[in-house]
This record gives C-alpha cells, sequence and structure tokens, in this order.
C-alpha cells in the first residue's frame, strides 16, 4: 500500500478501535478516494455502477435499474444524460409502458465497461493488497452478510477475486 490508512498521528482510543463502525468508515473513506484515483474521473464511479447494471440486466426500465442498483432516481437521470450523450448508453420506449423509459448499454458502452473492469481491478489490488486471495473472499462474503436481506439476492455471485 502506498499510503497507511491512518495518519501516523492518529491514535483513537481503545473504545474507538473496536468499534466496526468506526473501522469500517475510514476503509470506506481510503476505498473511495483510491477507487476515485484509478478512475480519474469522479463521474465515473456512478457510470461503472450504471454500465455494469445495463450489461448484467440487459434492457431494463430506468427506474428498475435504480432500484437494484440503490442508486436514487433523481441522480440517475443526470447521469444517464451523460452516458447517453457520450454513446455509451441508450434510451428507448418501455415496451411494457409507454410512459416509462427504458434504458439499454451500446457496443461503445460494453467497450468502456470492459476497460474501466481492468481499472476496478487495480484499485482493489490497491486497497485489499495486503490480505490474501482468501482472506479477500471472506471479508467479501462477510460484507454481503451484512447487507444483503431476504428477498434481495437478484442473481448475485460472489466476486471473482
Amino acid at each position: 500500500m502506498d499510503e497507511p490508512l491512518l495518519k501516523p498521528e492518529v491514535d483513537p482510543p481503545v473504545r474507538v478501535w473496536r468499534l466496526t463502525s468506526w473501522l469500517l468508515h475510514h476503509v470506506n473513506a481510503r476505498a473511495n478516494r483510491i477507487v476515485t484515483q484509478h478512475f480519474g474521473r469522479p463521474s465515473w464511479r456512478m457510470w461503472y455502477a450504471m454500465l455494469a447494471g445495463m450489461d448484467q440486466y440487459g434492457t431494463l426500465s430506468q427506474a428498475e435499474l435504480c432500484r437494484r442498483l440503490g442508486i436514487d432516481r433523481g441522480d440517475a437521470v443526470s447521469v444517464l444524460n451523460d452516458l447517453e450523450d457520450e454513446g455509451l448508453a441508450r434510451r428507448l420506449p418501455d415496451p411494457t409502458d409507454r410512459r416509462r423509459n427504458a434504458v439499454d448499454i451500446t457496443p461503445a458502452g460494453k467497450e468502456l465497461l470492459f476497460k474501466l473492469d481492468a481499472v476496478v481491478d487495480a484499485a482493489q489490488d490497491e486497497l485489499l493488497g495486503e490480505l490474501t486471495r482468501d482472506e479477500r473472499t471472506q471479508l467479501n462474503a462477510l460484507l454481503r452478510k451484512l447487507i444483503e436481506r431476504p428477498g434481495n439476492t437478484s442473481g448475485r455471485e460472489p466476486a471473482a477475486e
């Protein structure tokens, strides 16, 4: 790792060190920094999630894509506008409800997604470099256990390490 998670002068009391929430907060802050640095553009974090969603789920309504990704619909509109402007996604009439738009990834979007996969992998390696492959798998399993709820497992497969 190129930088410590905490600055050398940070010396939290034992009560704080034992708090998983405190530890997760600091790991999350570092993860956000690393991923944003690797992407080079802050907007690409959301672009990546939306492109990955469209690639995995195929053509679906904007509302369904947002629901599956846990993204606010209002935030997604501007991201989808950007993706469409760049030729990475397209909106089309929803075949089940003409009042709604469906969204789909374009071939250019798939190409960018493939490139961003490599960027994300490099960021993950930087973040988790001190962990073995087995430890990474265990960490992912534990984190998924904390965030998954019954009925919220829409075909998810464990991430490849």
